[in-house]
């Protein structure tokens, strides 16, 4: 049985493993150290990982390696704001995520590896600004969705424009995110999260 694909080709489900394991470990150091920090043979080490084994699954060498570890740390992303993000039904439950989202970036701090590899990858490239797209696309459908929730519930007026007001929130965390890693310090994060979510509560 085949799943995946690394240069065109059908990898098996070992393979698949093998691949996720380099990305995961390359991610793992591109965060420790940053993409200048992070050489192939660094990487090759890192992961208890050949040099063939590197070029077999990543034919493009670093720039494809990169763009994997990209889209790993863009998965992050959504997956570090769970089960929060999909259960947005309750004022409770939309606190408890602010409060995930807020704690998300803090522990990261002024380095944000997703956006040092899309830097790196070229922000006007096809593939990082597919990348980026897909992860707003998500993250802002899965916030239309929980305030869509919240309209059937009653808890937010049907007035409320739901794609709109997602957008809002994401724009309004990337604004924070932005003045945090220019910083240290997550005060417009939390005041942007803070003001958004009153907005929504005015529209109950």
């Amino acid at each position: 049985m085949t799943a995946g694909t690394a240069g065109g080709q059908r990898l098996t489900r070992k393979g698949v493993a093998t691949r996720d394991r380099i990305v995961e470990g390359a991610a793992r150091i591109i965060r420790e150290r940053g993409v200048s920090g992070a050489t192939l043979d660094d990487i090759r080490a890192g992961t208890a990982t050949s040099k063939s084994q590197i070029f077999h699954y990543f034919p493009g060498g670093k720039e494809e390696l990169l763009l994997a570890v990209a889209a790993r740390e863009a998965e992050r992303v959504l997956t570090d704001q769970e089960p929060h993000l999909s259960d947005l039904g309750t004022w409770q439950a939309w606190q408890e995520w602010r409060d995930a989202v807020v704690r998300r970036y803090e522990t990261q701090g002024v380095n944000c590896p997703l956006g040092v590899l899309v830097t790196e990858l070229g922000r006007t490239t096809p593939a990082a600004q597919e990348l980026t797209g897909r992860l707003i696309t998500q993250w802002q459908a899965a916030l239309r969705a929980g305030v869509l929730r919240m309209q059937e519930s009653s808890a937010i007026g049907p007035g409320l424009d739901a794609d709109r007001a997602a957008a809002a929130l994401v724009a309004a965390i990337q604004g924070g995110v932005t003045i945090l890693m220019a910083t240290g310090g997550s005060t417009h994060l939390e005041a942007a999260l803070d003001m958004a979510l009153a907005h929504l509560r005015t529209a109950a």
